[in-house]
């Protein structure tokens, strides 16, 4: 137990869950004898390191602020008991924990939860068994759906993201309460410092920096060797339940963010029939939140640190929960609910809906004269008629390498706004760009490419980037998607390709970006973008469990028949 003159810090303190098992939590609280609002924090990632437990809210501040503040590892973690099932255990165990704490000697009966990423995940999984004593959320950087913009997007597996988060997130505990031995953390920091080649490893699911660890390969497998119907991912999915919970919740998502699509959608879910959500987007990374990301600089006030100049992200959590733990009117929502960053002009904004309301939505169509990988490709508002294809080789030994976007790899490396130009060299990337801007022209919202493509592979991927080109011919990325053809029409039932041209909805998910006057919209086009995902073996089936590969030829379609075009949220004025 730790003391300071107004704030008791007390260390695994135990929580009885209904099975018996023992989780462990730190408790920060006021120093006297009141009884206050708990803020709830569950993480798989150490109560005890201040990298989880403080960067995002300080427990100090909010313990001075009148709050007692829990931070807990959950089951199979750390100091906590049990065994650790990834997503599909806390529901019932976020139940107890709420509960629990909302019955502590100090707690006054109000809980709010609070949390990025694994952390956020707790937090909806607990709501949706809507325990009676949480009364507020702050879910940040989150999903809903393995499947969904987790561990598959489009179809494919985001290999980058989980192979990063087995090995440097969950191997070094989980490693150590299976198998006891002095040099395992030395085996995993000396795999993690290799990963970039072990990414290259196939079949995936024989990944020797886990499946060398027995405990550890079988919880792996558990993900990798599941049918995406499967009882694994169905139990973990929630994203249908959202709209029918009635609780108040603030979103915080980034442009750059993994999980931005899906916290757009919890955010959207939730408003369907309870109005106290509020939702802010700034232009982060996971759990970044500097004012300098990627080869960017957007200024001091759009870190998480100096929101607009006028807040951090503590008392951002703070003024939130003022409102529904300790009914303090001046923060009511009655404000705008959505505050977002328009990166270009780099300014804050507040706004009434998301998506705003005065979106116009605009096609701009590809163009090209049959030679859009060597930049003759262009983007334009006006339907093509006749036009040659476009065409390129998909090879699987040689896939796009990843630059930039919205990945998670280790150490938060290669994400964010990175320059293009040595990938928009290579043969394999087709590139759409628009003539010089006259004026400023904002996009802020979800963003469809329609691709119309053809294949002579039976299955196979098509990728996409959205890119700002500066008027020096820097071209910085502003999001991305992708699509696995044989699950185009959904997970129910593969659909194989038979060398006719398909239409693609491609999802980018969103952003919010001012072009300026002189500078160009670009799209690129390719197959690959490895190895935030796995690669497409063109075979039909995946290097999951196969390591054979065939090349492919691609052949992108833009005529009156087929019009490929991106389908861009443009906000009237310039965005002004």
């Amino acid at each position: 137990m730790n003391h300071c003159s107004d704030v008791l810090i007390e260390r695994d303190v135990p929580c009885t869950l209904r099975d018996g098992v023992t989780l462990f939590a730190n408790v920060y609280r006021p120093n006297n004898n009141g009884t206050y609002p708990v803020l709830l924090s569950r993480l798989p990632y150490n109560k005890n390191l201040p990298a989880f437990s403080h960067r995002y809210l300080d427990p100090i501040r909010a313990a001075l602020a009148g709050y007692v503040v829990i931070i807990q590892d959950v089951r199979g973690r750390f100091a906590s008991e049990g065994e650790f099932k990834p997503f599909i255990q806390e529901a019932k165990d976020g139940y107890d924990t709420v509960e629990w704490a909302a019955d502590l000697p100090y707690a006054n009966g109000m809980v709010g939860m609070f949390g990025l990423s694994y952390y956020g995940f707790t937090q909806l999984y607990a709501a949706v068994e809507q325990p009676p004593s949480l009364k507020a959320i702050f879910p940040a950087m989150t999903g809903n759906d393995l499947r969904d913009g987790l561990l598959y997007r489009g179809g494919a597996f985001e290999l980058g993201l989980f192979e990063t988060w087995m090995l440097d997130s969950v191997a070094p505990d989980y490693v150590q309460r299976k198998q006891k031995g002095t040099d395992l953390i030395d085996e995993i920091s000396e795999d993690l410092n290799q990963i970039d080649d072990w990414y290259k490893h196939v079949p995936i699911k024989s990944w020797p920096p886990v499946m060398k660890h027995e405990k550890l390969g079988e919880l792996f497998s558990t993900y990798t060797g599941e049918h995406l119907l499967g009882d694994v991912f169905e139990k973990a999915s929630f994203k249908e339940t959202l709209q029918h919970l009635k609780l108040p919740a603030y979103h915080l998502a980034g442009w750059y963010d993994c999980f931005l699509g899906p916290t757009l959608t919890n955010y959207e879910q939730m408003s369907k029939h309870e109005v106290n959500q509020k939702l802010i987007i700034g232009p982060w990374g996971h759990g970044v939140f500097e004012s300098s990301f990627g080869e960017r600089f957007f200024g001091v006030h759009s870190s998480g640190h100096s929101i607009d100049g006028k807040e951090d992200l503590t008392s951002l959590h703070l003024n939130w929960f003022d409102t529904w733990l300790k009914n303090e009117q001046r923060h009511k929502i009655a404000e705008d609910p959505v505050q977002i960053f328009v990166m270009g002009i780099n300014k804050w904004r507040t706004e009434k809906e998301w998506p705003l309301a005065r979106t116009v939505y605009t096609p701009y169509y590809l163009h090209s004269e049959g030679g859009a990988h060597m930049h003759s490709g262009h983007l334009e508002v006006h339907p093509p008629r006749m036009e040659p294809t476009d065409q390129f080789v998909f090879d699987p030994e040689n896939p796009v390498p990843t630059k930039g976007g919205s990945p998670l790899f280790y150490q938060g490396l290669n994400s964010g706004p990175l320059e293009q130009s040595d990938i928009e060299k290579r043969e394999d990337v087709l590139v759409y760009t628009s003539k010089p801007l006259e004026e400023q022209l904002e996009i802020t919202g979800r963003i469809k490419m329609i691709l119309y493509a053809k294949s002579d592979a039976p299955d196979t991927d098509f990728t996409v980037k959205l890119v700002d080109v500066f008027p020096d011919g820097k071209a910085y990325i502003l999001t991305d998607g992708i699509i696995r053809a044989k699950y185009r029409n959904g997970y129910e039932q593969e659909a194989p390709l038979s060398g006719e041209v398909i239409k693609y909805e491609i999802d980018l998910w969103a952003t919010s970006n001012a072009f300026l006057a002189g500078h160009s919209i670009r799209i690129e086009v390719s197959s690959s973008n490895f190895p935030r995902y796995d690669v497409n073996p063109n075979t039909g089936k995946t290097l999951m469990d196969s390591t054979e590969t065939n090349k492919a030829v691609q052949t992108i379609y833009h005529d009156k028949r087929y019009p490929s075009h991106v389908m861009l949220p443009v906000i009237p004025g310039g965005g002004v």
